[in-house]
């Protein structure tokens, strides 16, 4: 049974395309410090920044998000990295000044409730990301 300890990468090979949901978003500020505790232990911030900021990889503080800000795209490109997440079908959908792949961390972030709540931070860093997205650029 899927629950809160699943690996990351089980739930992602277990859940259709789309519907993964952070169970954290409806109360992100009860969680804020807990979840930059997850976020600076699975090591994000060594290219995200302590705070989301950027670094040697894009901020998580900006508008611009490679992939998509959903629920599911987030939690698909951090357990299978950018390479995965291509291979299954997923393209960029805007561009960023610093581009790099994303490594998967889906091994490295034990469980899926660990994850949901590294990704409540990037929300709280980023409040706008719970918007629907803006439409894409002309072409």
């Amino acid at each position: 049974m899927l629950g809160p300890a699943t690996p990351p990468r089980d739930l992602v090979a277990s859940t259709p395309k789309g519907e993964l949901k952070n169970p954290y978003n409806a109360d992100i500020a009860a969680i804020t410090e807990e979840a930059h505790h997850r976020y600076l232990s699975a090591g994000c911030n060594g290219c995200h920044g302590g705070g989301g900021g950027g670094g040697m990889c894009p901020s998580l503080t900006n508008d611009t998000w490679v992939y998509g800000r959903d629920d599911d795209t987030l939690f698909r490109l951090v357990t299978l990295g950018s390479v995965d997440l291509q291979k299954q079908g997923y393209t960029r959908v805007r561009t960023e000044t610093i581009v790099g792949p994303m490594p998967p961390f889906g091994d490295i972030i034990k469980t899926s409730d660990d994850l949901w709540r590294i990704i409540a931070f990037i929300r709280s860093v980023n409040p706008s990301s719970l918007n629907p997205p803006p439409p894409p650029p002309p072409q």
